[in-house]
């Protein structure tokens, strides 16, 4: 099978890093979606958006034959994909914001509340500890 630049495949996710997903195309070859390529929205963790295994729909960018990479998309294999409409701006990060303020004020709180219960367990780790 041979594949072209700007086709739309379906592939499998065969790997997942903290810098994107290696889904394995139709034809047996790998490529990586970088985390940017993952979804219109910003992305913290791929784990997020992918998982292993999955079928997903992606758009090849490239091929570097000497480095044998393929670059590949699944934010724009999505139907009705328009790069003019894209929330993101320069630098990958959601320019209009993800969600209402509500939803946003509520990640905040649950991210906060997490970050200060692993705060609260590493420091009562250091209680009793040494003399003052």
């Amino acid at each position: 099978m041979s594949l072209t630049v700007g086709e739309i495949v379906e592939g499998t996710v065969t790997g997942i890093t903290n810098f994107g997903a290696f889904v394995e195309l139709p034809d047996g070859r790998t490529g990586l979606v970088h985390i940017s390529e993952v979804a219109d929205d910003y992305v913290e963790n791929v784990r997020d958006y992918v998982q292993m295994n999955d079928k997903v729909r992606v758009k090849i960018l490239s091929f570097d034959e000497p480095g044998n990479k393929i670059r590949l998309s699944i934010r724009q294999a999505q139907p009705g994909w328009d790069p003019s409409r894209s929330k993101r701006g320069r630098g990958g990060r959601d320019r209009r914001g993800s969600g209402s303020f509500e939803d946003m004020l509520q990640k905040f709180i649950k991210d906060s509340e997490r970050k200060q219960a692993e705060l609260r367990k590493s420091a009562g780790g250091r209680r009793g500890r040494g003399g003052r």
